[in-house]
């Protein structure tokens, strides 16, 4: 019973507090200038308070910048690292194939990017006072060091035999000790970063346990002193135990996915610094969970997921749009042809030259996704969609001649079976892009979208030629 009308008056008190609180001064106040201001007759009871809260609070600060500076920091690194890798891979395959020394110059160009992400990793694993955790993070650092320096040593091997005409060695060094080492190098960057997103969730967890003690603490503290100064207890109490609450509130909503979310923290303080943080962190963790959300692991492009997610929001919020659906002509046949492993590299460059095309004629929310195999998908707004398509169509046709064996390109065709087992002349690849608007009639659905789009590219396709098609039909 005491306690129950105990902590209504609190609550009440509270209330009365949130009204009557100097907030334009209070704000600007740092946390030990609000205790000593607070608790001036009770100077060792203050001492005790800010002592507790302020070490509990860096301890949060603390892991929030061990997640950001640490955790976050390897992932990224490990993915630019990966991305590197399949660069030079790329590379490297081009040489072996076109002998061109300008590919092992841009091998060796991604190679000093890949040695600046080595250094600071290093950086952070000799730093002083490194925990335990972060250690184990990096343990694979080592690791991956050396297995880089084998590969590079591998690389200039198979440099030493093209030069020398040994083209058979080099074949056989590139697809099995190269492609081992480089596998090695791949689960080993995949599993530190594993090991750094399963630490960034532990630190995670911690601070939403930590923020709820800190505040059941703190209270504690001030209850022992609210005899003597219950008013002044109170107005300390309101501000610091919201604040705390909000901080474990935002903790909950950053576990729940929520990135987003912010505390309405204004202070000055320490709090407020925090606070900044764990909003950093959100929208990094959020950049980060939409980089690997749905992605495409050969071009790094958001799939067909992410590509019906945005594409509704577009039409639900009634935006402009041009849709672009992207397809390679002849493609199977190339891929028959010279195997996959050159089909991957037309894929990539493919995706290379659709990002490059949207960012050189497009607008900064114009999005690119890659549905599968040699499907593609810009989304756009009609007022640009015509020259995206002509930059692509000019920079594809330029580019994939070079793909093909100079006695192919020379012909303009590759022989191969249709579908019904008959030999048949292939061309060189083209492009077709079907566009479908909302400029003449009203999308509702992203399937009906689709299904258009569908429609459109068997059309284009009957144009032997790099073709780009709208959809000018309206609705009836």
């Amino acid at each position: 019973m005491f306690w129950k009308s105990f902590n209504t008056y609190i609550h009440k008190a509270y209330s009365v507090l949130a009204g009557l609180y100097p907030g334009k001064i209070f704000i600007r106040l740092s946390l030990t200038n609000k205790m000593l201001t607070g608790y001036a007759i009770l100077i060792i009871t203050s001492i005790i308070i800010f002592v507790y809260a302020e070490s509990s609070f860096q301890q949060l600060i603390s892991l929030n910048r061990s997640i950001v500076s640490v955790d976050i920091t390897i992932q990224k690194a490990a993915r630019d690292m990966l991305d590197i890798l399949m660069d030079q891979d790329n590379y490297e395959k081009r040489y072996l194939i076109l002998k061109s020394p300008d590919m092992m110059n841009l091998f060796w160009k991604r190679g000093e990017a890949f040695h600046q992400w080595l250094n600071k990793l290093w950086d952070i694993r000799h730093k002083n006072g490194a925990t335990i955790e972060e250690l184990e993070e990096l343990g694979e650092v080592e690791k991956i060091d050396g297995l880089y320096k084998d590969y590079e040593g591998m690389i200039r091997r198979e440099v030493d035999l093209v030069k020398t005409g040994k083209m058979r060695k080099a074949y056989t060094l590139s697809n099995n000790e190269i492609k081992k080492i480089l596998d090695k190098l791949v689960d080993s960057l995949d599993r530190m970063s594993t090991s750094a997103k399963n630490y960034e969730e532990l630190k995670m967890r911690l601070i939403s346990v930590m923020g709820p003690g800190v505040f059941l603490r703190t209270i504690a503290l001030w209850i022992a002193s609210i005899v003597i100064a219950v008013s002044v207890g109170l107005l300390v109490t309101y501000h610091i135990t919201s604040s705390i609450h909000k901080l474990k509130i935002v903790t909950e909503h950053i576990a729940d996915g929520d990135f987003d979310y912010d505390p309405q923290i204004h202070t000055s303080d320490e709090i407020g610094t925090l606070s900044e943080a764990f909003i950093t962190m959100g929208k990094r963790l959020k950049k980060l969970e939409k980089m690997h959300l749905d992605a495409s692991p050969l071009t790094r492009l958001p799939g067909g997921l992410a590509i019906e997610n945005m594409l509704q929001k577009r039409i639900d919020t009634g935006q402009p749009i041009a849709f672009c659906l992207v397809d390679l002509d002849n493609f199977k046949a190339f891929n028959d042809q010279y195997g996959y492993a050159r089909g991957n590299l037309v894929i990539r460059e493919t995706a290379r030259i659709v990002e490059k095309a949207v960012k050189s004629k497009g607008i900064t929310d114009d999005f690119v996704g890659h549905i599968g195999g040699d499907d593609f998908v810009v989304i756009t707004v009609p007022s640009r969609m015509h020259d995206i398509s002509k930059e692509i169509i000019n920079q594809f046709g330029m580019v994939m001649p070079q793909f093909y064996d100079a006695k192919d390109r020379e012909k303009g065709y590759i022989l191969g079976k249709n579908r019904q087992g008959v030999e048949i002349q292939f061309p060189i690849m083209t492009i077709s892009i079907a566009i479908v608007t909302n400029e003449r009639r009203k999308l509702t659905n992203s399937m009906e979208v689709s299904a258009i789009a569908a429609e459109l590219k068997d059309y284009a396709k009957t144009f032997p030629k790099n073709i780009y098609v709208i959809d000018k039909r309206r609705t009836t």
